[in-house]
C-alpha cells in the first residue's frame, strides 16, 4: 500500500537530548524556528505524535498563524491538519489540549487501548488495530483512508526510532540548539538498535537566530523485498529520468538508477539516451558502471518500467543484463503493458533467477506520463 511522505521533526541538545528531567519542558529553540515549524504543520496534511508526547509536554499542535490557516481554507483544505496519537494502551488523559483544539483528531490503538479510550470519552476517532501496534498499517490507512499525502512526526524519541529504524522516514528536519543536557536519564531523539545502512543525504541547513536546522533524507536502499523510503526517492528520480527521454513511437520512455547498499548512486541513464536511438534506460546506466565493481551484488536498479524480457534491437534484454551485473534487486513503477511486446514479463525472468523485485504502483502515474502518446 502506498504511505505518505514522512517528515520527521524534532530539536536536540548538542548531546542528542529532546528533554531534560526537570519540571518544566526545556526550550531547545526560539521564537524563528517556532514560526519555521508553523510553516511546516501549515504544509502538511496531518501531524502526527505518540502517546508519550501528550502526556509529557500536553501539545495543542496547531497552525498559530491567520495567514496561513487562511491559505489552508483558500486553496480547499481544511484550517488545521489531521491531529494523529498513537498509543498501544489507549491510557490517555481526556481533558488534553490536544483532543481539545484545531480540527479533526485520530488516534491508533490497540484493540484493548481503543476499548480503554472510547470508554475514557477520548474525543477523537478512535481506530483499533489488533493485539499490536503497526506503523505499515497506520500509514497506509492514513493514505487510503483519511487521504494524509504529507506526514509530520513531532514524537517522540520512540516513535522518531520506530520509523527510522523501519526505513519509514522520508525526511529529517533536525535542529540543534547550543545546550549539552548532560543527564543519562532524559530523553534522546534516537533509541539503541539497528537501523538503515548507508549516510543520510544533506539537503540543507540553516542558521535560526542561535539554533542550526539541518535536512537529511535517507539513500540507502531497501533489502529484499521490502520497501524504504529511500526506494521511493530513487524510484521518483527514476521517474523523472524518463521525462528527458527523446520521443519515441517505437519505445518506451524509461529512466533508470543503480545504488549501491550504501546509498551512493552507481549510474544512471534513460532511453534513447545521447542519441542512441535503440539504447534502454537500465542498458544505458549499467554501461556507465565498471563490471568489476563489487557493490553491484549488493546494488538496486530502480527502473521506472519493468525491465524488458525480450527486445529486437539488441541481444540481450534489460533483464539479462541486470543479471549479467550481478544486481539481485530491482524496484519498478510500472509492469510492462503488451504495446509492442506480447506477454512481456521481465520481472518474472528476474524472480526465476533469484532476484528481488519490488513493484511501486503508486509511481505508475509518473512513469506512464511520457508514454502517454503510446497508450492512448
Amino acid at each position: 500500500m502506498p504511505f505518505p511522505y514522512v517528515l520527521l521533526s524534532a530539536a536536540v541538545s548538542l548531546d542528542g537530548f529532546l528533554d531534560d528531567t526537570g519540571p518544566e519542558r526545556l526550550l531547545l529553540s526560539g521564537p524563528a524556528d517556532f514560526d519555521r515549524v508553523d510553516a511546516v504543520r501549515a504544509s502538511v496534511d496531518a501531524i502526527l505524535i505518540g502517546a508519550g508526547t501528550i502526556r509529557a509536554d500536553n501539545p495543542r499542535l496547531l497552525v498559530n498563524a491567520p495567514g496561513r490557516r487562511a491559505a489552508r481554507l483558500a486553496a480547499g483544505r481544511p484550517e488545521y491538519p489531521l491531529k494523529v496519537a498513537v498509543s498501544g494502551s489507549g491510557d490517555l488523559d481526556p481533558d488534553a489540549r490536544f483532543w481539545h483544539t484545531g480540527g479533526e483528531k485520530i488516534l491508533y490503538a490497540t484493540d484493548e487501548g481503543a476499548e480503554r479510550a472510547r470508554r475514557a470519552g477520548i474525543a477523537a476517532d478512535v481506530v483499533p488495530l489488533g493485539p499490536r501496534l503497526d506503523w505499515p498499517t497506520i500509514l497506509s490507512h492514513l493514505y487510503a483512508a483519511r487521504g494524509v499525502r504529507r506526514l509530520m512526526v513531532e514524537g517522540g524519541g520512540t516513535v522518531h526510532t520506530q520509523l527510522l529504524r523501519q526505513g519509514l522516514a522520508d525526511e529529517l528536519q533536525l535542529v540543534v540548539a547550543p545546550l549539552v543536557v548532560g543527564d543519562p536519564a532524559a530523553p534522546r531523539l534516537f533509541g539503541p538498535g539497528q537501523y538503515q545502512r548507508g549516510r543520510l543525504r544533506l539537503l540543507e541547513t540553516r542558521r535560526i537566530e542561535d539554533v542550526v536546522l539541518m535536512r537529511y533524507e535517507p539513500t540507502a536502499p531497501g533489502s529484499g523485498t521490502a520497501a524504504v523510503a529511500a526506494d521511493r526517492h530513487w524510484l521518483r528520480i527514476a521517474c523523472e529520468l524518463a521525462e528527458r527521454c527523446p520521443p519515441s513511437r517505437t519505445a518506451f520512455s524509461v529512466g533508470a538508477v543503480v545504488v549501491a547498499a550504501d546509498g551512493t548512486e552507481l549510474a544512471r541513464g534513460f532511453s534513447r539516451e545521447e542519441g542512441d536511438p535503440v539504447v534502454h534506460a537500465e542498458e544505458a546506466a549499467l554501461a556507465k558502471t565498471d563490471p568489476a565493481d563489487p557493490r553491484l551484488a549488493g546494488a538496486t536498479v530502480y527502473s521506472s518500467l519493468e525491465p524488458c524480457a525480450r527486445r529486437a534491437s539488441r541481444p540481450a534484454p534489460c533483464a539479462r543484463l541486470i543479471l549479467d551485473a550481478g544486481v539481485r534487486r530491482v524496484v519498478t513503477a510500472w509492469r510492462e503493458p503488451d504495446t509492442f511486446v506480447a506477454g512481456a514479463d521481465g520481472s518474472g525472468l528476474l524472480t526465476a533467477a533469484g532476484v528481488d523485485v519490488v513493484v511501486l504502483p503508486e509511481y505508475e502515474a509518473a512513469a506512464r506520463k511520457p508514454n502517454r502518446h503510446l497508450l492512448d
